[in-house]
């Protein structure tokens, strides 16, 4: 037999090195990362499924309602006129293709108490302004909802402004506030499903939910699917979590009136990123986080989101590590930095080495050696055989979770549109796994040693996890958000279509009209 090709005997070496302990180690971790993994993803789809058992109880007992409120009763006028006040606070940024839908999906809540709504924007240049502007002129009727315009952040992101100007408008007799992300797409009565909980409760800080993401086919899209999904067990507990949500954070109003536990300094003064300021808040006082079964929101993404604007968005979620409010708070962050990248690594790995198992055994059999001839043993097939069984367990475990989680949504929004799993791609799903698990870290430390990011145009530095600068400029900017595709930067009164869905919005919110605030 001819002697061996370098790269068939750099391949054989390798496989051969990938069975040693250390090697053999590091590939059982990754298996046990995926079963981890599954069970978590297992624990939080029987979370969502009690739910949807006890929506179906309900029915079956006559509650026609129940997507509303388990108890039909609560629905009578005597319940209704009790409910206490919400000012739903929204920054917007941006226009893009789903706003409309989500928009009308929030205006139109089926609460049935005192509500309002405010939609803050950086300026009346941003595209928002004249959609919103035109939406609100529509429901003027039905809903009590003002646009107003914050001007530019000095001391902390811009987000976070626009909620602080929103928080410092809102009426008077408001007891709770709501803030919602622009891309979040409500049940109709997921605002009163929060309001319920936070009134059976009183020691609860904030509520949260978490998106499920509607990934448009893109890989882009399927990675952030998948860089969510590993959080979302966090949020499926149906009470307590350590977890928030800067998308979906609702908490006292009284609050922020009088700055209790620092929410507004603690904010204002530096804040780049806003669920993790109140999360680090809420811990250092010990204050309670809740996230209800029913919170879990539809997330359609962008269907031209590419590969660069899922790595943009990865930026901004790693760079969210390098802020912190206290010793303790970077302590945790640095303990959370380790653990991810770790785990992240930990989890590719063992698809390498793998490959490598499989190429060897590929080149055996096309160049007819044997494995004596190789140097190497049959073992790395088998610990290839191994992990294969775990990640198919694993997508397993994540199908159901994410089935049960759209079962969910279609019960909890039966006028809407029904969502499918139809157009999931589980081959995209495994490849975005170890794409995403890849960068993260490559993510983390560039986050680590720039101290800087640019979010939606905007340039912000830090020091001593704060923000300490920021500089704004359109040319260097990207012109599109990463995960709903927004046009930052547009024509003013640009017309928009009016779709099916939107003119079943509009019935539903003219068959219900919230009550407004007293003038």
């Amino acid at each position: 037999m001819s002697a061996m090709d370098p790269i068939d005997s750099l391949l054989f070496y390798l496989t051969g090195a990938f069975c040693s302990p250390l090697a053999i180690f590091v590939q059982i971790q990754g298996c046990l990362i995926c079963l981890i993994l599954a069970l978590g993803w297992a624990c939080a789809a029987y979370v969502r499924n009690r739910e949807i058992k006890r929506l179906k109880d309900s029915m079956q007992t006559g509650n026609s309602f129940a997507f509303l409120c388990h108890d039909i009763n609560e629905l009578d006028h005597f319940s209704q006129i009790k409910l206490p006040s919400v000012t739903v606070v929204m920054p917007l940024k941006g226009f893009g293709e789903h706003n409309l839908h989500n928009w009308r999906s929030q205006i139109t809540s089926l609460y049935g108490g005192p509500l309002e709504f405010l939609f803050i924007v950086e300026s009346t240049d941003d595209p928002a302004y004249h959609a919103v502007s035109r939406l609100i002129e529509d429901y003027k009727d039905e809903v009590d909802a003002k646009i107003i315009v914050a001007g530019h952040s000095t001391t902390c992101s811009q987000k976070i402004h626009n909620q602080l100007v929103g928080v410092e408008k809102m009426h008077k007799d408001s007891k709770y506030v709501l803030f919602l992300d622009d891309d979040v797409r409500l049940h109709p009565g997921s605002i009163g499903a929060l309001t319920a909980e936070m009134v059976k409760n009183p020691e609860i800080f904030i509520q949260t939910g978490y998106p499920l993401d509607l990934p448009s086919g893109s890989l882009g899209s399927y990675c952030i699917y998948e860089y969510h999904m590993p959080c979302s067990m966090g949020f499926a507990t149906g009470g307590r979590t350590f977890f928030l949500w800067g998308g979906c954070m609702m908490m006292h109003a009284d609050d922020f009136r009088q700055d209790r536990y620092g929410v507004v300094s603690g904010l204002r003064d530096g804040g780049y990123s806003d669920d993790m300021t109140l999360a680090a808040i809420a811990g250092a006082h010990k204050r309670l986080i809740t996230s209800p079964p029913v919170a879990v929101f539809p997330h359609p993404l962008a269907s031209d989101l590419s590969f660069g604007r899922y790595w943009n968005y990865l930026r901004k979620q790693t760079f969210v590590l390098e802020s912190y409010t206290s010793s303790v708070n970077w302590f945790m962050n640095r303990a959370l930095f380790t653990v991810h990248c770790y785990l992240s690594w930990g989890f590719v790995m063992p698809y390498i080495m793998s490959m490598i198992h499989i190429t060897a055994a590929l080149r055996i059999y096309i160049k007819g050696y044997t494995f004596d001839e190789a140097g190497i043993t049959s073992s790395g097939l088998g610990l290839v055989a191994i992990l294969a069984t775990c990640t198919l367990i694993e997508l397993l475990s994540m199908w159901n979770l994410t089935r049960i989680e759209v079962q969910l949504c279609n019960m909890l929004s039966p006028e809407a549109p029904r969502l499918s799993l139809a157009s999931y791609n589980w081959g995209l799903v495994f490849i975005a796994m170890v794409v995403d698990n890849f960068l993260y870290p490559i993510s983390a430390f560039r986050s680590h040693f720039t101290q800087s990011i640019n979010w939606s145009g905007i340039r912000y530095h830090l020091k001593d996890g704060k923000i300490s600068k920021i500089e704004r400029s359109r040319d260097s900017g990207p012109k599109y958000t990463d995960l709903g595709g927004k046009h930052l930067y547009g024509k003013k009164g640009a017309q928009t279509k009016v779709s099916f869905i939107g003119s079943l919005a509009r019935s539903l919110a003219q068959w219900h009209q919230p009550k407004k605030f007293d003038s």
